[in-house]
This record gives C-alpha cells, structure tokens and sequence, in this order.
C-alpha cells in the first residue's frame, strides 16, 4: 500500500481538523499572542503611551531581582514558604483522602463524604475568604463564643503570625476533596488480585499499602507534582489579595500580589512585567527539570524522551 501523502491526510481528516480549528483559535489568541505582551519587561512602558511608543530600557527592569530590592525578596520569600508548605501538606492531602475514601465498603457513604468534599472547590476564592472571616474574624462565631463565656478572643483573621497556617488550611478546605478524584481513578485501575494474592501470603494491610497500592499511584503523583513546580511560585493571588489589607504586606505579599500591587495600582508596569517574566521562566525550567530526572528514575512524566 503506498503511504499517503501530507496533503492527502489533510483532506482525509479535514472534518476533524476543521472542528479542531475554534479550539486552536483560542489557544492562539489567549495563551500565545499575549507572549508578545512580555516586551514591556524591557520597556518603560506607560499605558497612554502604548507599548511601541514606549522607551526602551533593556534589563533596567530586572534589577529588583539582580540587587535584591528588599519588597520582592520579601515577596519571594513568602512564595516560597507557601509553596513549600502546600507541597508538604496540601499535595499529600488528597492521597490521604483518596486512600481513605477507597477503604470505605458501603458505595452509599462513600458517595456521600465524596459529595460532602467536592463542594467546597465550586466556591469562590471570595465566598470562601467570607466564609473563614465569618467564622474566625474579629467578630466571629468563634470569638464571639468566647465573649459569651468570657474566654476573650483569638486574632486569626488578622494576624500576620497565623496567616501561613490559615492560607494552608483554607486551601486544603476548597481544593484537596477535588482533587482526590484522580487518585481514586487511579486507585480504581489497580488489579485486586495483587491485594488477594498478598493476603494469602499473610501481607498486612500496612504491606499492601506500601507495595501495591503506592506504587500504583507513583506514575500519577510524579506527574502532578511536575505539574505543581510549574505552579511552584503561583500560590494563589485571589485568595491572597483578599485578605492583604487584613495582616499587611510584610506577613502576605507574594509574587502574583506584588506583581499586581507594582503594576496595575503603582504603574510600575515594566519591572511587574520583568518580575512575571522570570517567574514564568523559572517555572518552564523546573518543570523540564523535574521531567528529566523522572525519566532517570523510570517514570514517564508530563512526555516521554
């Protein structure tokens, strides 16, 4: 059979292709042609001026990074701890649940609790900040509990030492029920077999786990954890930025906040460009990083050698 040229594969498949044509559209139009935004990283660029009437500066922009500029270490700083916590915490959350919800027998409980933890990630960074405010705020139902029994009152909402603690509780309230859902997947498609064969061997439940069970969850957990490097300096600028003005910008600032702080509302526009830039180069980096040294390991990450 003699093999088909491009031109004729292009006229086989033009119904999907023609189909496939909106979807590249916006891809092009929303996540590529804005990549020629990131040339006011080496302007001065001021919006009534436009970016091509805006002088160039070349890397002027970059030495809030190159000297250190004490507002984006402070920034960066606070990236980082958050990044490292949601990591060490919020990542492994959902395993946990996952493994939890799959131990449970009756389908009907599990369908519930299932429920129960979904709902919180259809819920807005701002309803779900109001929520948190309602409950642990100055005049919250906690401490207005403690006013009743004359205990007197916590600051949670409002300090600057609790606010780690609360940015991680609040995103493993909205987001780790969500995203069990891929490892119960992945849970799902595990042969039980292996789970009867080590019982018969005597294996205890804490053995399955640890030989069946995780090592079927390795391939997806690498894969999202490559996937949260690439996120590893975003940590959520809705739900920070709501909450700023409550424990000021020395304990919140982060680089998606000061980003927007020196940009949109100081008009600093070229080093909030500069700034965004090298963060999403450092984040490309660690993800190839991270996907390399899967493959060392076996694993086939986000692509395959």
């Amino acid at each position: 059979m003699s093999r088909l040229t491009w031109w004729d594969r292009v006229r086989r498949d033009r119904i999907l292709l023609l189909a496939a044509v909106p979807g590249v559209a916006l891809l092009l139009i929303f996540h590529y042609l804005p990549w020629l935004g990131n040339v006011i990283a080496f302007k001065d660029y001021q919006p009534y001026i436009g970016i091509f009437d805006s002088p160039w500066t070349g890397l002027r922009n970059f030495r809030v990074i190159v000297n250190g500029d004490p507002a984006f270490l402070n920034a960066l700083t606070n990236t980082l701890i958050i990044t490292l916590l949601q990591v060490l915490i919020v990542f492994p959350a959902p395993i946990a649940l996952a493994l939890l919800l799959d131990s449970l027998m009756s389908e009907r409980l599990k369908r519930a609790v299932q429920s129960i933890l979904y709902l919180p990630h259809f819920l807005s960074w701002v309803i779900v900040v109001a929520i948190f405010m309602q409950l642990l705020g100055d005049g919250g139902l906690l401490n207005n509990f403690l006013r009743e029994h004359d205990l007197g009152t916590v600051s949670i909402i409002s300090n600057p030492d609790a606010f780690l603690a609360l940015v991680t509780g609040q995103v493993l309230w909205k987001d780790a029920g969500w995203a069990t859902i891929l490892f119960l997947a992945a849970l799902s498609r595990i042969d039980t077999t292996l789970y009867e064969a080590s019982a018969v061997d005597g294996a205890s439940r804490w053995r399955q786990l640890w030989h069946i069970t995780l090592p079927g969850l390795r391939s997806l957990i690498v894969l999202l954890l490559i996937l949260r490097l690439g996120d590893a300096l975003t940590v959520g600028f809705e739900q920070i930025v709501l909450q700023q003005q409550a424990v000021g910008a020395d304990a919140s600032e982060v680089l998606d906040t000061y980003v927007y702080n020196n940009g949109i509302l100081a008009g600093d526009w070229g080093v909030s460009a500069a700034v965004g830039l090298v963060k999403g180069v450092v984040g490309l980096l660690l993800v190839l990083g991270a996907n390399k040294l899967a493959h060392r390991f076996g694993e086939q990450g986000v692509y395959q050698r």
